[in-house]
């Protein structure tokens, strides 16, 4: 019985909570400490001409290792305001960049 009631606690705690967005970008810049920028691009249809344009986003995230570096592909996840600017979390590096 103790079993579901802990299924249900935890059950009702997730929908409270809410879902996060999860978006994953390259990293544009990490010459601040704890924190990177990352760049996420997408591509959107023109509502007249139907022709496809790519957008991008700027957001700021929170990298408390320092683990990201230029060029990497990163997820990160939203989070409460952590600054200013930041309100994502780095997640993951999912590849690392080539460096030369």
């Amino acid at each position: 019985m103790s079993d579901t009631t802990n299924q249900a606690t935890e059950a009702t705690s997730e929908k409270a909570r809410g879902e996060r967005r999860v978006i994953v970008g390259t990293v544009t810049s990490d010459k601040m400490d704890k924190s990177i920028t990352v760049e996420v691009a997408r591509l959107v249809k023109h509502p007249l001409y139907e022709k496809f344009v790519k957008r991008r986003t700027r957001v700021h995230a929170h990298d408390e290792q320092n683990d990201a570096n230029v060029g990497d592909l990163v997820e990160v996840v939203e989070t409460r305001p952590l600054s200013k600017l930041k309100r994502f979390r780095l997640v993951r590096v999912v590849t690392r960049a080539v460096q030369d």
